[in-house]
């Protein structure tokens, strides 16, 4: 059997512009507090939850109302027992699809397996963060951590 990366499909009713435009607002949907830039090829943020999560993303691929890949060159994340840099080398795709009428977000973490530590955790974690960006897609608000 083949690694089922943790995806999620969701669609729409809005644009394929209006949700490439979300997807790339990430301190819209993930964090306020994310640090560098979320927008063009090459763009470079770390996102920091309190001590337990670092992670640096480097976007590798921006096309316009249709992809984004992020590449995760750095992390760390301190609950994990065996291997805290899990997400290092792993990468991020939100493809945008415009499908009868509507427009289809597809996400995947390729490399986030149910094999490894982090599989529960995170993908519970990265569900709450993608219904966040599904808020900020279709009501124009979504639920990112905010500044302490």
């Amino acid at each position: 059997m083949e690694h089922a990366d943790f995806t999620v499909t969701m669609l729409v009713d809005q644009t394929p512009h209006e949700v490439f435009n979300a997807v790339n607002n990430v301190r819209g949907w993930w964090s306020e507090t994310l640090e560098g830039d979320t927008h063009h090829a090459q763009d470079e943020f770390v996102y920091r939850y309190k001590d337990l999560h670092y992670s640096k993303h480097r976007l590798t691929e921006v096309v316009p109302d249709k992809k984004v890949v992020w590449l995760i060159t750095d992390s760390r994340l301190t609950f994990l027992k065996d291997n805290p840099n899990e997400w290092t080398g792993t990468t991020v795709s939100f493809d945008i699809t415009p499908k009868n009428g509507q427009t289809e977000l597809r996400f995947i973490h390729h490399g986030l397996v149910p094999e490894i530590e982090c599989y529960d955790a995170c993908s519970n974690a990265w569900s709450r963060y993608l219904n966040s960006l599904h808020s900020l897609i279709t009501t124009g608000k979504g639920q990112p951590d905010t500044k302490e």
